[in-house]
C-alpha cells in the first residue's frame, strides 16, 4: 500500500514540476529515461539471474549455504562471492532483499554487500595500474576485513550471533 502512496506523491511533484516549468521538466525526465536505459540491461540480467537462481534452488538450500545456521561458514562463503562479484548498488540491495525472503541470514548478507561494494577483484587489475599493486591490495585486504567487521557488528544487533 505504501509504493501506491510513493508513487501518488512522485505523480504530485511532478505534476508541480511540469506547472512550473515544462522546459526543464522535459528535459529531467529526458535524462532519466536516458540514465535508466543505459543501466536496464545490467537490472534485466541480474533479475533474471537470480530468478533463475532462485529457481533452481529452493529456500531451504539457500537458507543451508548461506542462511543463519551457515554460521561464519556461510559469512567466509558471501565475503568470497561479494568480493569477486562485480554488481552495482543500485542491483545489489533489492537482490539482497529477495535473498533475505527467500532464507539468507543478515550477518551472511552483510558480509556479502560489503565486500561487494568494498572489494574490487574484478577491478583490481584496473586499480593497479593507477594505484601501484601495493594500495590495491592493500584496500582490497582491508575492505575484505571490514565486511567480516560488518558481518559482526549485525549478527550483535540482530542477534543471529554464534559466540
Amino acid at each position: 500500500m505504501r509504493i501506491i502512496y510513493l508513487y501518488g506523491v512522485s505523480a504530485l511533484l511532478l505534476a508541480l514540476s511540469f506547472r512550473k516549468s515544462r522546459e526543464k521538466t522535459k528535459k529531467a525526465l529526458n535524462k532519466a529515461w536516458k540514465s535508466f536505459s543505459k543501466i536496464f540491461p545490467a537490472l534485466l540480467g541480474i533479475l533474471i539471474l537470480v530468478g533463475v537462481l532462485l529457481a533452481v534452488f529452493d529456500a531451504d538450500f539457500i537458507s543451508r549455504i548461506i542462511g543463519d545456521e551457515s554460521g561464519w561458514i556461510g559469512v567466509v562463503l558471501s565475503a568470497v562471492v561479494g568480493a569477486i562479484t562485480l554488481i552495482p548498488g543500485f542491483i545489489a540491495f533489492p537482490t539482497a532483499s529477495v535473498l533475505i525472503d527467500n532464507g539468507a541470514g543478515y550477518m551472511q548478507i552483510g558480509a556479502f554487500i560489503s565486500s561487494l561494494m568494498m572489494v574490487g577483484m574484478v577491478t583490481a587489475p584496473m586499480e593497479a595500474e593507477y594505484f601501484g599493486k601495493r594500495l590495491t591490495l592493500i584496500r582490497n585486504l582491508m575492505g575484505f576485513i571490514f565486511s567480516f567487521i560488518v558481518a559482526y557488528v549485525i549478527g550483535k544487533v540482530v542477534g543471529g550471533l554464534w559466540f
